[in-house]
């Protein structure tokens, strides 16, 4: 008995959270169990719970990396409330409505821009299920089509960057890494950055996003009732209408080069990014609060109170500031990469070095005041209580996992579980491919109950560090091989919680048997894409290398 107590306590575990316990307290209770259980058999010395608040400190309360999580979700979140995917949705709509398959196609497209620039696959489903379904439906689409294409364009953004799967992933992995190489004598190993996970991730992603599109052509072609282009007369062209699209593309496509573009030229760290990409969101839905015509709650425009005439003054101009803290922006961009600035130099008094600190002064106090000015209008327009309601919610719930999940290892790992694991994985025939694969189908078959957040935590630190002892593949190859893996579990019946996000927004006409049927086309191709990124790891290894020159 007391030598089957880590394989019992993985079962368990997996057992509670598929019977719908909260899963933090879950990881955490069966943990605290466990290790009582272990001591009574003597198999468990109970000082390895000693560890647990320097883990906690480290892995979670010092960790720079995880300030990212709130900061993208901040950024999802105030790009869905500014409803940028309508306008990209009614945009695309039009423009690929001339061909067979184009509503399907325009779904993929927007689905990708949003994983670019939100990466939230709730918010990505319920906006495309609410707004393209019915439209897909009454030009006669296929529903079960219309479910599974507009379920896997949600589910793109926990592979396309910046995603919240590859921060929480890349943080294990970098650990996984560290701890494999301690392991077989190398005490200095390169470490494994977020960044090499979003430069790796770029062709795998967009990869993906072909093969969908490939897949809804074929299906045109092959059936052309089942995806019919709109009808010539009723589609919108002119100049009116181009510049709709170019005012609907260029704000998201700016704000995903400012975040993408910073992380992969080594401007700015994820976490910096992430900031950029806050600011940039705040910034974005400001400027389109005219446009969402909603109503300013918090003051009244016929007081006659002075503090409110001015604030009513001031955001009258909003859209100037934005303009104006944009162009700040590009000032202090160019300065950086054009000036040395550092106060302390002996020629800091040259009157260039001056020109250059006293700009950098003002565009730097521009900016804090659009910052301001565009927080005052989401917070007079009552969108950001919702927003900042919405980021507490998610990042409490990652860090609360994360804490029951270091628990977790720790008393696994106290359990003998890592020793198991391993004499397990690098005994199978065929060595470390063989083990790789029986990972990859455990948390394939894992993701048709558990939640991403879940397999990352528990299994991953199980798992990831035994993988990684070898030279056989990079530690970016594996974390993006577990990323596209994990994407799977969103679409995966019975608990995809993609399925569960259209279900709640489809008509009642859409039957559930053919939301399900609709989403195995894709589970497929996202099998045939992991089956590629197996066969051909440079398609993760090659722009991270070719970007940050990392040698694994």
């Amino acid at each position: 008995m007391a030598d089957f107590l880590d394989l019992a306590m993985f079962i368990v575990t997996c057992g509670m959270l598929m019977l719908g316990f909260p899963v933090a307290f879950t990881l955490a209770g069966v943990a605290l169990l466990f290790a009582v259980l272990g001591f009574a058999f003597g198999v468990f010395d109970m000082t390895y719970l000693l560890a647990l608040p320097s883990r906690i400190y480290g892995n979670a309360m010092t960790n720079e990396i995880l300030i990212a999580v709130p900061l993208f979700v901040y950024m999802g979140i105030v790009l869905e409330r500014s409803r940028v995917a309508e306008e990209l949705l009614e945009t695309m709509g039009q423009l690929f409505g001339s061909l067979r398959g184009g509503l399907g196609i325009s779904v993929t497209i927007v689905g990708a821009l949003l994983a670019a620039s939100t990466g939230i696959v709730g918010a990505t489903v319920v906006t495309m299920g609410l707004l393209s379904l019915p439209t897909m439906l009454r030009r006669g689409y296929n529903p079960s089509l219309s479910c599974g294409a507009i379920c896997a364009a949600g589910t793109l953004g926990q592979i396309i960057p910046p995603s919240i799967v590859l921060i929480l992933l890349g943080d294990q992995i970098s650990n996984a890494y560290v701890e494999a190489q301690r392991e077989i004598g190398n005490w200095s190993p390169e470490p494994v950055s977020i960044g090499d996970l979003f430069a790796g991730a770029i062709i795998p992603g967009f990869t993906l996003v072909g093969l969908y599109i490939a897949y809804q052509l074929f299906i045109a072609w092959w059936k052309p009732e089942s995806s019919p282009a709109i009808p010539p007369e009723e589609l919108q062209r002119g100049g009116d209408f181009y510049r709709k699209v170019l005012s609907a593309l260029i704000p998201p496509l700016v704000l995903i080069v400012s975040v993408l573009g910073s992380i992969l030229m080594g401007i700015a760290t994820p976490t910096e990014a992430a900031a950029v990409g806050a600011v940039g969101a705040s910034l974005l839905a400001s400027a389109r609060i005219k446009n969402l015509k909603l109503p300013y709650t918090y003051f009244d425009d016929t007081s006659g109170n002075p503090f409110t005439r001015l604030l009513r003054r001031i955001e009258g101009r909003g859209n100037i500031s934005v303009y104006l803290t944009l162009a700040a922006f590009i000032v202090l961009l160019t300065l950086v990469n054009v000036a040395d600035m550092r106060l302390g130099r002996g020629d800091a008094t040259e009157t260039s070095n001056v020109f250059a600190i006293v700009l950098a002064i003002l565009a730097s106090a521009v900016v804090v005041w659009g910052i301001l000015i565009a927080n005052w209008r989401l917070f007079a327009t009552g969108l950001l209580r919702p927003v900042m309601n919405g980021t507490l919610d998610i990042s409490s719930l990652v860090f609360v996992i994360l804490i029951g999940a270091t628990l977790f290892s720790l008393v696994f790992r106290g359990l003998g579980g890592d020793d198991a694991v391993k004499e397990l994985l690098l005994d199978l025939p065929g060595g470390e491919y063989t083990a790789v694969l029986i990972v990859m189908l455990v948390m394939l078959v894992l993701g048709f109950f558990l939640d991403f957040i879940e397999i990352t935590f528990v299994v991953v630190p199980v798992v990831a560090p035994i993988l990684l002892q070898t030279d056989s593949f990079s530690p970016v190859w594996l974390g993006l091989m577990m990323a596209m893996n994990l994407q799977t579990s969103f679409l995966t019946p019975p608990f995809g919680f993609a399925l569960f996000y259209l279900r709640g927004v489809a008509p009642k006409s859409i039957k559930t048997q053919e939301i399900y049927r609709g989403v195995l086309p894709f589970i497929i191709i996202q099998l045939i894409g992991l089956g590629l990124l197996a066969m051909f790891p440079e398609m993760a290894d090659w722009l991270p290398r070719v970007l940050f020159g990392t040698s694994y």
